[in-house]
């Protein structure tokens, strides 16, 4: 049986995921709309339960989120997502979050996700597995009307503002630093006077590489004008070795 091209998914949101203003933390965000394509995977055949069994699995390489508010405590969220773009290492998925009862929109979400094999770390075709199923639930007339994730260029100017070691709590269920985690260590680098006064109105995140837990993030910013903020993670290993992990770009809104 084919299911519906676009899968649409429930979340309540729990108090204690909330901050002071009693709006949802965006990393909670983003972990909804990572359960969100994985739900929509698993259910149509192409989703990390299968695809642990033969020794592969997705991982996010890029990631865009544009806001218009983010979701009150106790209310419940409904979070669709689709595939719009099928190639042979890397699929596009997109989101649409909005209140479950007054259908009002939150936001949107573009994504890029590449499969890799789970032994040797490197890309694996999409297309061969199940004979290329996937292309079944592509789905190109949705509008998802925000710009595509970017590559998050920067310049050679950005000084160092924060550093942070992982631990447990950061390795999700492939076995590095969760996608999330970047970005959750980012905003805690800003006050809760920060905070108070500016909310996410779009961030884009290029993953470069994997981080492990031991490894220490240093995170260094480039301000391309007020409100307007360039990061680059880079991760060091505990043997010495440093590498970049990611790239993030943040454009604040008054609140």
């Amino acid at each position: 049986m084919t299911l519906d091209k676009i899968g649409k998914y429930e979340f309540l949101v729990e108090p204690f995921h909330c901050d002071f203003s009693q709006r949802l933390f965006v990393g909670h965000l983003g972990n909804h709309l990572l359960n969100a394509a994985d739900f929509h995977s698993n259910d149509r055949g192409f989703g990390m339960t299968y695809l642990n069994e033969i020794h592969k699995t997705w991982v996010l390489s890029r990631l865009a989120i544009e806001l218009e508010c983010l979701p009150k405590a106790y209310s419940r969220m409904n979070v669709e997502t689709w595939v719009d773009g099928v190639m042979r290492f890397f699929t596009h998925r997109n989101f649409k979050m909005a209140d479950a009862q007054t259908g009002e929109v939150y936001g949107y979400g573009r994504s890029v996700w590449a499969m890799i094999d789970t032994q040797t770390r490197q890309p694996a075709d999409i297309l061969a597995i199940k004979e290329g199923s996937i292309v079944n639930y592509v789905d190109t007339e949705k509008p998802c009307p925000i710009d595509a994730s970017s590559r998050v260029k920067m310049g050679g100017e950005a000084d160092l503002v924060g550093s942070f070691e992982t631990h447990y709590s950061d390795v999700d269920i492939n076995g590095h630093i969760n996608s999330v985690k970047y970005l959750e260590h980012l905003f805690d680098l800003m006050p809760e006077s920060w905070h108070s006064t500016y909310r996410v109105k779009r961030l884009d995140v290029a993953y470069v590489a994997e981080s492990h837990f031991g490894d220490v993030l240093h995170y260094f910013k480039e301000e391309v004008s007020p409100g307007d903020e360039l990061y680059r993670i880079v991760k060091c290993t505990p043997d010495g070795n440093t590498a970049e992990a990611c790239r993030v770009a943040v454009k604040w809104a008054e609140k």
